[in-house]
């Protein structure tokens, strides 16, 4: 069985305290992608790029192994590219340059082979298009996950609104949380999500973890401190990508599992922000994560 994501693939230009880069490979879908493709052996992604992608970005991705029957190459085109300037408390930033370009009317195509989509990563792209794959599979995968914003709930709050029905889990950042139920707190932010659909809820607070709520209970995972943070460029990408890609190697969903999971997802977050782009998270391997794993673990482990 597959895990499928729908996102961006583009080009970014990112400028930090630590220092600036030209074109560089960006998008939800490239850097979930890469996470997922360290945890689990059938990856597959849904996207578009034009013709200005070339072939060798592609192929950076195919040797992880993932699968991009579901990527169109529109001729003639742009892919899409965005530019974007990070303050010095690297949690702020200002968008400099946004050109939708393939984006501006993508059309998701589910191919054949992508129709044995057990888990399924909805990427941080409009509602509609969300729906959209949801509707061109033909079953209903055994875990959906959705990621948004804040600008979709400006905009699109009721195509939202339906999506969040059809999902299983809901990744979004704390202020997202506050807007989207119209609570301060946390706690009765997530209670009033729930509610709307999603059966879990994961809310990111950056540098200070995350938060898991669902079955009645609520698990806080630790933020890795680290001592220099180069780029957050597709770090919330990456995390998605890293839970996801656990939750399929294992099979089972549950509250225990999902626990292991935001973990997961932390640690391939936390070594994206070490170089620009998805530099260092191309350079991984299982001794590399595992033993990041075992920090993450030690950072709340005691006994009373």
């Amino acid at each position: 069985m597959s895990l499928v994501i729908i996102g961006t693939i583009a080009y970014d230009a990112i400028e930090t305290p630590f220092g600036k880069t030209d074109k560089i490979v960006g998008g939800a879908a490239m850097f979930a992608g890469i996470a997922a493709s360290y945890l689990y052996d059938r990856v597959k992604l849904v996207s578009v790029v034009g013709e200005d992608f070339g072939d060798d970005n592609l192929n950076t991705m195919r040797s992880k192994g993932i699968n991009l029957d579901g990527v169109q190459v529109k001729k003639g085109e742009k892919s899409f590219f965005w530019s974007g300037k990070y303050h010095n408390d690297m949690n702020s930033r200002d968008t400099l340059i946004t050109e939708l370009n393939v984006l501006a009317d993508f059309d998701p195509i589910v191919p054949d082979s992508y129709q044995d989509c057990e888990y399924l990563l909805l990427g941080n792209l409009t509602p509609q298009v969300q729906l959209t794959t949801l509707d061109r599979l033909q079953r209903k995968p055994k875990l959906v996950v959705l990621d948004t914003m804040n600008f979709w709930m400006d905009i699109a709050l009721d195509d939202l609104l339906r999506v969040l029905k059809r999902v299983d889990v809901l990744t979004i950042n704390d202020a997202e949380a506050r807007q989207l139920s119209g609570e301060y707190s946390l706690v009765k932010a997530a209670e009033k999500i729930l509610q709307l659909g999603p059966r879990y809820l994961i809310i990111k607070k950056g540098e200070h973890g995350a938060l898991l709520f669902g079955e009645d209970r609520i698990f806080a995972a630790p933020a890795l401190p680290l001592a220099e943070v180069y780029d957050p460029t597709g770090a919330g990408d990456a995390f998605a990508g890293g839970f996801v890609g656990y939750l399929a190697r294992v099979g089972t969903v549950n509250f225990n599992n999902m626990k292991n999971a935001v973990i997961f997802g932390s640690v391939l977050a936390s070594f994206c922000v070490e170089k620009f782009g998805a530099e260092r998270l191309r350079e991984l391997d299982s001794s590399l994560i595992n033993e990041r794993i075992e920090r993450f673990t030690e950072l709340s482990k005691f006994d009373i």
